[in-house]
């Protein structure tokens, strides 16, 4: 059978509803819970930048480790879905705990939920996304990774623009239904779409979970990006970098909005709605295009356009002009997302894509714990103008960096 006959796109958009379901989780989260921990609990934005580094940190602590404990687990429903069905269970609950006790106003109980909503999360973050290269072939990754990104931006889309309407209705309401709809289209994803066993594995007996197989994976991969030819820890320092530069906008944009430019929270939440609009529109072409020039080449142009919209947007403090320049902003992010997972991916066997998606989430975690608290600090000392120059800089040390990735392009059939 070709590779061509074992790409499915429906399939793929099945999968991207697993990715769907956890970008209407975050967007939520991001735009609203910093407004709660300012608001409410009148913290700085330093602590507030700590706090938000929660989530990364259960990630960069155990995302590596679970997306190689996925690799080596075998059961009825597979490698991967078994994390996917706990633990979008556990983050459904918590989440919708989280404006209540914004509510009654008790800083524990708050921290408490928040932080176990974003252990939960952690627990299927990386065995989602290995799904992806588990059932695509090389030279169909970065367009599978066009449609998952499609669906994720379709899934921040309704968060920044029915979000909104929720929110201004009750501030409860968008917790709920999000995490409702997280959960819908988690099960989706176990219920429909099998997965493919490496062909060393198909004999494996199942219902076992590997641990020590893992440990021993998880520590094979971390040498994998420090010997040898460098790509792979180029591109990951790259991923870095860039990461660092966009959940800084992500985390602070609608304080940034609110307390900077003067327009209400949701407001500014509704222009990061267009950033998603454009990034959902442009994901799958962004897939094609990285196959057909290159995928490295695509990252650079995008990281490119992220530079130039961000210091342009200084100039600007209107509500249409921010959104469209953010609107060119969105393209520029799907350059740079769709094509950096294949990347990555393609740098390994089918056997270890998990504990490669891993070492993905290792390092982009790592940026978005960077972010927040180093963000939090620079517009407490410069003040808000210093969030877009910050990214800035981070998306061009990015962009040099790529220069060093010699591998990573589609794997050729021979």
């Amino acid at each position: 059978m070709s590779e061509k006959q074992t790409f499915s796109v429906s399939k793929i958009f099945l999968l991207g509803f697993g990715f769907f379901g956890v970008s209407v989780i975050w967007s939520l989260y991001n735009a609203y819970v910093p407004i709660f921990l300012k608001s409410t609990f009148g913290l700085r934005s330093s602590v507030i930048g700590l706090i938000m580094t929660i989530d990364n940190i259960f990630a960069i602590l155990l995302l590596p480790f679970l997306g190689a404990l996925s690799d080596g687990t075998r059961t009825r429903l597979g490698r991967r879905r078994p994390y996917i069905l706990v633990g979008s269970t556990l983050a459904l609950v918590f989440f919708v705990l989280i404006p209540y006790f914004n509510t009654v106003q008790i800083l524990g109980l708050m921290m408490l939920t928040i932080i176990l909503m974003n252990l939960s999360m952690a627990l299927f973050r990386s065995p989602v996304v290995a799904l992806m290269p588990d059932i695509t072939p090389s030279k169909f990754r970065s367009q599978a990774n066009g449609i998952i990104n499609f669906m994720g931006g379709l899934g921040a889309l309704l968060v920044f623009f029915g979000g909104k309407l929720l929110y201004d209705r009750r501030v409860s309401l968008p917790f709920l239904v999000g995490g409702l709809v997280m959960f819908a289209a988690s099960m989706l994803v176990v219920i429909f779409v099998k997965e493919k066993l490496p062909d060393s594995d198909k004999d494996s007996s199942t219902g076992k979970v590997s641990f020590k197989a893992s440990t021993r994976e998880l520590l094979g991969n971390l040498k994998d990006v420090f010997v040898g030819e460098k790509s792979l820890f180029f591109i990951l320092l790259a991923i870095l970098f860039w990461f660092i530069g966009f959940n800084s906008i992500e985390t602070f944009f609608t304080s940034y909005a609110k307390y900077h430019l003067g327009m209400k929270e949701s407001t500014g939440a509704l222009i990061l709605g267009f950033f998603s609009v454009t990034f959902m529109v442009t994901s799958i072409a962004s897939g094609f295009l990285g196959s057909r020039i290159g995928r490295n080449r695509t990252i650079r142009v995008g990281l490119v356009i992220l530079i130039v919209i961000l210091l342009g947007s200084l100039f600007v403090r209107q509500f249409l002009p921010l959104a469209l320049v953010f609107m060119v902003g969105g393209f520029g992010w799907a350059l740079v997302n769709v094509n950096s997972l294949p990347m990555v991916v393609d740098m390994t066997t089918l056997a270890k894509v998990g504990g490669y998606t891993g070492l993905y989430y290792f390092f982009s975690q790592a940026g978005n714990i960077i972010a927040p608290p180093l963000t939090g600090v620079l517009i407490d000392a410069f003040g808000y103008a210093s969030l877009m120059i910050f990214s800035s800089v981070m998306f061009f040390l990015a962009f040099f960096i790529m220069s060093f990735v010699k591998r990573g392009e589609v794997q050729r059939e021979s």
